[in-house]
């Protein structure tokens, strides 16, 4: 009489398991979910998502200092001086993913310590 309940109830569950590995597999031929995947892709690729690092913020004039500082010892690395009221702002590269920003950081921080990673 047990050894049936036992049977039973594995059985129960073993049909509930592959009741729901059929309902999920069903979910990733949906054309709709592909479509959509292809326009956030072709999206990021025309408004450049991705990361950068931040040097500095605060006065115009150290922030000048500190990109002509950068420019020489990272030559051919993007550098960008933006103001922001109240402060100037000194970000560099562009990076698709935060790996390979984090690798660009780690050869920043010899340098300047105060960088950190924002994402755009």
């Amino acid at each position: 009489m047990k050894k049936n309940k036992a049977f039973l109830t594995f059985m129960l569950f073993a049909l509930m398991g592959l009741h729901s590995l059929s309902a999920q597999s069903s979910y990733t031929d949906n054309k709709n979910i592909n479509s959509l995947l292809q326009k956030k892709r072709s999206f990021n690729k025309k408004n450049g998502a991705g990361f950068r690092i931040q040097l500095y913020n605060g006065s115009e004039k150290r922030a000048r200092s500190l990109k002509s500082s950068f420019e020489r010892d990272f030559p051919g690395v993007f550098t960008k001086l933006t103001y922001e009221q109240p402060d100037w702002k000194v970000q560099v590269g562009s990076y698709k993913t935060k790996l390979d920003a984090d690798r660009a950081l780690n050869k920043i921080r010899e340098k300047f310590s105060g960088a950190f990673i924002l994402e755009i």
